[in-house]
């Protein structure tokens, strides 16, 4: 067995586990580095000071003010909590009524890697196919005329993710045509934005945070993969939404006794320097450069792409003699065969993803022969 572990099967995906980190470097992940120095510097300063609980101190509504300048909306209300399957979850409910259902593309996290988070509340989710990961006009359509009576369950949101999970971007047509959709037929429009640093510093996106906060009704800024230890700040914008938010958060156990450890870490992310830049920002850009760096490289020595590459996630196809040969030095997923002898496999670059080691991966795959 390579030092990657067995491999494994889930939904459509055949991935591998990661099992002995005993690679030169991996490229499974943007959340396999703990936290930026800079985060971490400014949770040290802290140090014995004291503070409220559940979010409610000083840290947190600075931060929180922090995130509605960004967005451009002060009449947002944005909460933080710890990770994006409990944001979706706590999203995703507060909103349902016990018979309505969520409509997302079958490649959604909250479908596929979520273990059954949104259903385990009693809501049904209705795919539609997709496109590179992403809905249209015409497929949330199809899906709510489907659905016809009382005899069915009521279709209610869109979820949407920003980036998707195959690396993909909504431009600005896309994502305004979804939302004004939304709006002539009494549908919520909730955005994942785990990846929405990343997704934001493509230029294939065209969207900006007050774009996103005027497009949807709710939406969540991610911390985790772009340098935070953990943490993800939900933002409501229909104030149809906002009342009594935090009566769910605490129901489904999201409301941190220590919440005060999110708000300094969002700060320490979206206090600007004398150059007018947050650190959340040239942390996701870093990443994106990082991975255009190694779709480039990767096109020069001719392999081709499951999807154009636009984020931090790209999915390069090769012979399968050349990824197992890749796993012997890097980490990263398997993700779909491709025709016979081929298989699309994804890389991720992160916020601290080293220069040197795309450059090494490059030499590498340059001396393997096909």
């Amino acid at each position: 067995m390579n030092p990657i572990g067995a491999v494994i099967k889930v939904g459509k995906e055949t991935r591998r586990r990661e099992k002995v980190m005993k690679v030169k470097y991996s490229f499974m992940s943007d959340y396999s580095e703990l936290v930026h120095p800079q985060v971490l510097s400014k949770l040290a300063s802290i140090g014995n000071a004291q503070f409220d609980g559940y979010g409610l101190d000083g840290f947190s509504e600075v931060a929180k003010k922090l995130i509605k300048e960004k967005i451009g909306n002060p009449e947002a209300d944005v909460h933080l909590v710890s990770g994006g399957t409990q944001a979706n979850v706590i999203v995703l409910s507060s909103i349902l009524r016990p018979y309505e259902a969520v409509i997302s593309c079958d490649t959604a996290h909250i479908f596929v890697h979520e273990t059954g988070a949104v259903e385990a509340t009693g809501h049904k989710i209705c795919t539609a196919k997709g496109v590179d990961g992403k809905l249209s006009v015409e497929e949330i359509d199809e899906v709510l005329k489907f659905h016809i009576d009382e005899h069915m369950v009521k279709p209610k949101v869109v979820f949407v993710s920003l980036s998707t999970e195959v690396g993909s971007v909504y431009s600005k047509e896309e994502l305004t045509a979804i939302s004004e959709y939304c709006r002539a037929h009494d549908l919520y429009l909730y955005l994942d934005g785990a990846r929405l640093g990343a997704g934001l510093a493509s230029p294939a996106c065209e969207l900006t945070y007050a774009d996103i906060a005027r497009l949807t009704d709710v939406f969540y800024i991610g911390g985790t993969k772009n340098g935070m230890l953990f943490g993800e700040a939900i933002v409501i914008c229909n104030k149809r939404l906002q009342e009594d938010f935090r009566y769910h958060i605490k129901q489904k156990g999201g409301l941190l006794a220590k919440g005060a450890s999110l708000g300094v870490q969002f700060m320490a992310m979206l206090e600007k320097n004398e150059a007018g830049e947050d650190l959340y920002d040239q942390l996701a850009k870093r990443a994106y450069e990082m991975a255009m760096k190694l779709a480039k490289g990767m096109k020069d020595l001719g392999y081709g792409f499951l999807s154009e590459p636009e984020t931090n996630q790209i999915f390069p196809i090769f012979p399968v003699s050349v990824a197992e040969k890749l796993h012997e030095c890097y980490g990263f997923y398997d993700w779909a065969k491709v025709g016979e002898g081929r298989i699309a496999v994804r890389l991720v670059t992160s916020w601290a993803t080293p220069e040197e080691k795309v450059d090494e991966f490059l030499k590498d795959l340059s001396g393997i022969k096909q």
